[in-house]
C-alpha cells in the first residue's frame, strides 16, 4: 500500500529562498537609508546641497555601493560553478569525488519529466547544460558595468563639490579608485570560497547539506 507523503506548507517548501530574499530586502533598505544619511553628511561637509531619498537611490553613490557588492558575489558564484566542474579538493564536501563518476556528469536523457530544453536536444540542450554558469557570468558583467557607472558618477559629483573638473568614464577606468573598490570585494569572495572548501574537510555541521556527515572520515571527498 502506497502512503502519500505529507502535504507541506508553501514556506516549508520554499523557506530557504524566502528567508534569504527577506534578509536581502531588509538589508538593502537599511543600506539605502544609512547611505543616504552618510552621503548628505558628506555633501554638507563640502558645502553642497543635500538631496532627498528618492534622488539618492538614483545616485552614483548608491548604485556604486550596491552593484559593487553584487558584482563580487556573482563573480564568486560563476567561478565556483565553473571551476568545480574540473578541479578537486581531497576531503572537501564542496568537491566532486576524486575518481568516482558523479550524477552531475551523466549524459542527459529525454523523459516526460525532464525539462523542456532536455527534450528538445541540440543547441538548446547545449546552452541549458551550461545555463547556470552563463546566468552568473551575465549577472556579473551587468553588475560590473553598473558598478563602474555608479562609481564614475559619484566621482564626478565629488569633483564638482570640490570645484574640480569632471572626467569621462574611459578616463575614470584608468583611475585607481574604481579598481580599489573592485579588488577589495573580489579578494574577500575568493577567501570565503577557499574557506568553505577547506574547512569542510575537517569541520562538520549536522543537518547541513554543505557539510559531510559528522562521522565521515576527513579525507572522504564529496558529501
Amino acid at each position: 500500500m502506497n502512503v502519500k507523503p505529507p502535504k507541506r506548507s508553501f514556506f516549508y517548501r520554499n523557506g530557504l529562498t524566502i528567508v534569504f530574499l527577506s534578509l536581502f530586502i531588509i538589508t538593502l533598505a537599511a543600506q539605502g537609508l544609512t547611505g543616504w544619511k552618510q552621503h548628505n553628511a558628506d555633501l554638507k561637509e563640502n558645502h553642497a546641497q543635500e538631496i532627498g531619498l528618492g534622488t539618492y537611490l538614483r545616485s552614483g553613490h548608491f548604485i556604486s555601493a550596491t552593484f559593487e557588492n553584487f558584482e563580487s558575489e556573482f563573480l564568486q558564484m560563476a567561478l565556483y560553478v565553473m571551476l568545480t566542474v574540473s578541479l578537486r579538493q581531497i576531503g572537501s564536501a564542496e568537491s566532486k569525488k576524486l575518481d568516482e563518476p558523479e550524477e552531475v556528469d551523466r549524459t542527459p536523457k529525454p523523459s516526460p519529466d525532464a525539462p523542456w530544453s532536455v527534450r528538445q536536444g541540440g543547441w538548446i540542450l547545449k546552452i541549458y547544460s551550461n545555463s547556470l554558469s552563463i546566468c552568473f557570468a551575465l549577472l556579473f558583467f551587468a553588475s560590473w558595468a553598473l558598478h563602474l557607472y555608479g562609481s564614475w558618477q559619484n566621482h564626478n559629483v565629488e569633483q564638482l563639490a570640490k570645484h574640480l573638473p569632471t572626467i569621462t568614464v574611459m578616463a575614470y577606468l584608468a583611475e585607481p579608485e574604481f579598481w580599489f573598490e573592485t579588488f577589495q570585494n573580489w579578494q574577500s569572495e575568493f577567501l570565503s570560497v577557499a574557506s568553505i572548501v577547506f574547512f569542510t574537510i575537517y569541520l562538520r555541521q549536522k543537518g547541513s547539506p554543505e557539510s559531510k556527515p559528522v562521522d565521515a572520515p576527513h579525507l572522504e571527498t564529496g558529501k
